[in-house]
């Protein structure tokens, strides 16, 4: 009885522990990294977040792998997307109108505005603690329990009355910003669709008195809403930009051969499709199967299509050195490297062919390859792996322990961080550059180290 009485104060706790601790969840799951997918959510999502009034070189849109479709922001100028979204969308215009959405709750300061929803209904909660606390001494049991189960309704309908207003607020500054970077919304509503088809497959048909117990507003309410305002709209009759739905096709299918079963790659990418998108799902597929003749066979065809795509040549380069043969990755992953401008991701598996041929005369190559990459994204703990690997063949233990601290602190581990760090910092010459770094991390670490003490 008390544990369902308590139940919807139990559920604001939770969303608001998710709130205020937005980045835990994101840091729990894995992120995907992937050069080409990175480069077309930048290009994607950079008319939106320049609609929406913010510098699109500092909003970042992160991939992670997750199945379930989702997307949320979590604090700061970064827009999290789970994997399980891009394979239900359709186009890159649906992906983009989530983006937009999203972008109206950074916009909006929802995250940090969160707080107020809750402390309201928090407010409400303990007032009617203390009235249940007041029945029971006059003596009417029944009369607190019900007086305190009467608050606790209530606590949660302001809330999520609180956190719908929110979604409401964001659907209208997504349609705006779409408006402003010449976007249709017919991207935006298809996707709802499809959410409202998802409720159905599960089961869920929504009535007016489930309302209450929604963090956002149902999808055809939303849906009825966003139509009004996209139907009037300049944009509504734009076409999607061609290049950007191509370069979609091919990631979608990229990351569906990455995570689904090679069966289903091939049932959803058969042989007979000859496109690029089929030949690039049926690449992972057949190097899921180690069948890596095959594989590479679908990467020529890809390459033969298009010469200079450092994507492909990447991915070839990925599957020999994968399969044992980074002698053969190297010409691949070299010339990826140059047709891609030393992308970091790219030139970071670059350097790890060099390093993994066992070839001494690599090392030099791979060391300044990797300090590029790491220079251009410090986001990098494989390429900090790789630095450390060659620092410590040559005996250059405080730069080991310092690459060694900087990958730590990337994989959360901030006590291996800090042992690293001051073992780096007393071996390496003051004031110089990877001195004050170390000194940084040393900062990080401790005051990471702080916070989980505090929390526990």
């Amino acid at each position: 009885m008390q544990r369902t009485l308590f139940k919807p104060l139990a559920y604001i706790a939770m969303l608001l522990a998710l709130a205020l601790l937005g980045a835990r969840p994101a840091l729990a799951q894995s992120v995907l990294r992937d050069a080409e997918t990175e480069a077309l959510l930048k290009d994607m999502s950079a008319p939106i977040i320049a609609a929406a009034g913010l510098e699109p070189n500092n909003v970042d849109i992160v991939l992670l792998d997750e199945p379930s479709v989702n997307a949320f922001v979590a604090g700061g100028q970064a827009i999290y997307i789970h994997s399980g979204l891009i394979n239900e969308a359709d186009s890159a215009l649906q992906v983009q109108g989530v983006i937009a959405h999203e972008l109206g709750h950074i916009t909006g300061g929802h995250v940090i505005n969160f707080s107020q929803g809750a402390k309201a209904a928090s407010n409400i909660s303990i007032i009617s603690l203390l009235l249940g606390a007041a029945a029971a001494v006059a003596g009417g049991g029944e009369a607190a329990m019900g007086v305190i189960a009467a608050g606790q309704q209530a606590a949660m309908g302001k809330f999520l009355a609180f956190t719908r207003g929110q979604e409401s607020a964001a659907d209208l500054a997504g349609a705006q910003y779409l408006s402003g970077a010449g976007l249709s919304g017919r991207g935006s509503l298809e996707f709802f669709q499809k959410l409202q088809a998802l409720e159905h497959r599960a089961g869920y048909f929504a009535k007016e008195e489930d309302t209450f117990f929604r963090t956002h507003p149902l999808s055809r309410d939303r849906i009825e809403t966003l139509t009004a305002v996209y139907e009037k709209d300049p944009a509504w009759n734009m076409p999607s930009d061609p290049r950007i739905e191509e370069r979609f096709r091919r990631v979608k299918a990229k990351l569906y051969g990455y995570q689904a079963e090679p069966k289903a790659t091939l049932v959803a990418y058969p042989e007979t499709d000859k496109s690029i998108a089929g030949h690039y799902a049926r690449a992972f597929a057949r190097n899921k199967e180690a069948l890596i003749g095959q594989s590479v066979q679908e990467i020529d065809a890809l390459i033969a299509a298009e010469p200079e795509n450092p994507y492909f040549l990447e991915l070839k380069g990925q599957v020999l050195l994968e399969s044992g043969k980074p002698a053969e990755a190297l010409d691949p992953l070299r010339r990826a490297v140059e047709l891609s401008g030393n992308e970091p991701l790219i030139a970071t598996m670059f350097g790890h062919a060099l390093i993994a041929t066992e070839d001494r005369s690599h090392y030099e190559e791979a060391e300044g390859i990797l300090r590029t990459a790491v220079a251009r994204d410090r986001y990098n703990p494989t390429a900090w792996y790789l630095l450390g690997r060659i620092y410590g063949e040559r005996g250059d233990t405080p730069r080991a322990r310092l690459a060694s601290a900087e990958q730590q602190m990337l994989t959360g581990r901030p006590q291996s961080a800090l042992q690293n760090a001051s073992a780096a910092e007393a071996g390496l010459p003051a004031e110089t550059v990877d001195w004050l770094r170390a000194q940084d991390i040393k900062l990080e670490a401790r005051a990471i180290i702080e916070q989980q003490k505090k929390r526990r």
